[in-house]
């Protein structure tokens, strides 16, 4: 596979000093897909927050290493900047402001570089194109109204507009039908390339029908505790994540 992305060493946080992550060793190199599989209060949110930079979590001990550079201390809108990107797992609805105009100001932001509105338009119907999505959808509120499907679809066209270097979707498959599944999935598929890379967070095993990951990572108790193929998951839903607790 590619250079080496991301370099998570002993990687240690609390929020609200209670620790969370326990001591996270995670390498993820360009052109892979990562899934983090785990049961509920594991700590697999905490990861995707700490990775991208929330305020409200603190490290404790441990590095964050992207691209060669340590992170530790690096604020959200600068991990942004250098290719970060998180999805959310509840994405909020914003009435007022279009997917047009959000994705463009975000892009503006992103980029640090001025969105024309023809230009942008144009950019934006080629990934609409890409992706499947209708056209009138760029004007429609963001995610106001949105089916759980519209919501995740969204997210996946941010993804397409900003161009991370690294993706980070937490949950992105929770509470979806099979078909939306399948749309967030073949999205991805699209979008992942030699330069870029995907850690996708979920306890679910529905995602995996449709998407093969380089790696299945088991986070429990706020550490990782196995990693394997696509076999893994497997593992997981015969037997349940409890058998993992004596590894």
């Amino acid at each position: 596979m590619g250079e080496k992305l991301l370099e998570i060493n002993n990687l240690k946080a609390a929020v609200e000093g209670k620790e969370i992550l326990k001591g996270i060793n995670l390498q993820v190199k360009k052109g892979e897909i990562h899934i983090i599989m785990g049961p509920n209060g594991a700590g697999k949110s905490t990861l995707a927050n700490v990775i991208m930079g929330a305020p409200t979590y603190e490290i404790t001990a441990g590095d964050l290493i992207y691209q060669g550079e340590q992170i530790n201390e690096l604020e959200v809108d600068k991990r942004a900047r250098k290719g970060i990107f998180l999805s959310f797992q509840y994405p909020e609805e914003i009435p007022g402001i279009s997917v047009e105009n959000f994705l463009r100001t975000a892009r503006a932001a992103v980029t640090g570089q001025e969105q024309g509105i023809f230009q942008f338009r144009k950019v934006l119907l080629d990934k609409m194109a890409m992706l499947d999505i209708k056209e009138e959808y760029a004007s429609r509120y963001l995610n106001y109204g949105f089916s759980g499907g519209e919501k995740k679809k969204n997210e996946i066209l941010q993804m397409a507009v900003l161009e991370p270097v690294l993706a980070i979707l937490d949950e992105t498959d929770s509470g979806l039908d099979i078909d939306a599944v399948r749309i967030v999935t073949e999205g991805i598929k699209k979008l992942a390339n030699a330069d870029n890379a995907f850690l996708i967070i979920t306890h679910y095993h529905k995602i995996l029908d449709y998407l093969e990951p380089d790696y299945i990572h088991i986070l429990m108790d706020g550490r990782i505790v196995k990693s394997g193929d696509i076999s893994l998951a497997k593992e997981i839903e015969e037997n349940g994540f409890m058998a993992l607790e004596e590894v």
